[in-house]
């Protein structure tokens, strides 16, 4: 008796937020994100030297979600998918539960890229897209076998999508993704004039 199993999936959960909570909310997070790249000198400087031609408020305003409003609506709005996601991953917390942690923002002008990383001692995270001009890059996930793979063939070029050593999440405003935080990604260099800005997130599991 002879069949293919599938083991050690990669999981990764999308969403969009209801169309009522994207009118309201989603112009209130664009403003506070383009604000607050004008208010966070250390922000700005930081991301001159660690995110050429961008903002991310990755290192100075960095807990959004405990210092505005907004950005604590949003962290409800998430907080039922975070759990649907933990069952289907089947998780064992215990009586302990996941925490959003950290939350900040990333404006992305014409030009900028975020490199190839992953989010250390997290165990979820995730994206918010509040602006996605068509045509601006996605969210790009890496196989985390990649490294691994030594001499294997390439995959076809009409591989599945679940066989795919890279896949690109397309980056729609009022939508978001949840991964585990050890899963690679990145996001290409915007070629476009508009700014792809988006808000990201990690949980602990506190």
């Amino acid at each position: 008796m002879s069949g293919i199993e599938q083991l050690f999936v990669t999981s990764v959960y999308t969403g969009r937020l209801e169309a009522r909570e994207l009118a309201t909310l989603n112009p209130s997070l664009l403003r506070e994100c383009r604000q607050l790249r004008e208010d966070d000198d250390a922000g700005r400087r930081w991301s001159r030297k660690n995110y050429p031609g961008g903002f991310t408020s990755y290192q100075s305003a960095n807990k959004m979600h405990l210092n505005s409003p907004n950005f604590a609506r949003l962290e409800a709005r998430l907080a039922a998918h975070v759990r649907k996601f933990a069952r289907a991953l089947e998780w064992d917390l215990g009586l302990r539960r996941l925490q959003m942690t950290d939350c900040w923002i990333n404006i992305m002008p014409r030009g900028t890229s975020h490199g190839l990383h992953l989010h250390p001692v997290a165990a979820l995270s995730g994206t918010y897209y509040v602006q996605t001009p068509r045509g601006c890059p996605g969210l790009k996930l890496e196989d985390p076998r990649l490294d691994r793979f030594m001499a294997a063939p390439p995959r076809r070029a009409d591989a599945s999508r679940a066989n795919q050593a890279w896949v690109v999440l397309p980056a729609v405003a009022g939508t978001f993704a949840l991964f585990e935080s050890w899963l690679r990604h990145e996001v290409p260099a915007n070629p476009l004039r508009a700014e792809r800005i988006s808000i990201s997130f990690n949980y602990h599991w506190v």
